[in-house]
């Protein structure tokens, strides 16, 4: 009894500018004429602050969800984000994440400097301005 079985095509990814001449040399001496080589035209890279997305995405952040994700980064609840902070109910933690309060220029200082980011985040353009 006989058996055809069909080989699987090898795929060998390259990643780069350009492949090296040597590893081209090798790759025709062992495939020959089976050797297909595809291009995928190459990536564009672009500076992902000026794309829309960005500009669409950075535009709905407010402090809260700015808060909300710094929080979660460092594995915090609202409650033990309130007690670092000094007693700060969970409740008022909340209504700042979730808009109902604003964040005050005092509580956006401390927040800076117990979560580690800039105190632009947890302020309201307008409150920057005054």
């Amino acid at each position: 009894m006989q058996a055809v079985v069909k080989t699987p095509h090898i795929e060998i990814r390259v990643k780069g500018a350009e492949i090296p001449p040597k590893l081209m040399k090798v790759l025709e001496e062992e495939y020959g004429q089976e050797l297909n080589l595809v291009t995928d035209g190459g990536d564009e890279f672009v500076n992902v602050f000026e794309t829309e997305w960005y500009k669409g995405i950075k535009g709905k952040m407010t402090p809260g969800k700015y808060l909300r994700i710094y929080r979660e980064n460092k594995g915090l609840t609202q409650l033990q984000l309130g007690e670092a902070l000094g007693g700060v109910p969970r409740q008022h933690i909340s209504n700042m994440e979730n808009g109902h309060r604003t964040i005050s220029v005092k509580m956006a200082r401390k927040l800076s400097t117990f979560l580690g980011a800039p105190i632009e985040r947890f302020i309201e353009k307008e409150e920057i301005r005054k």
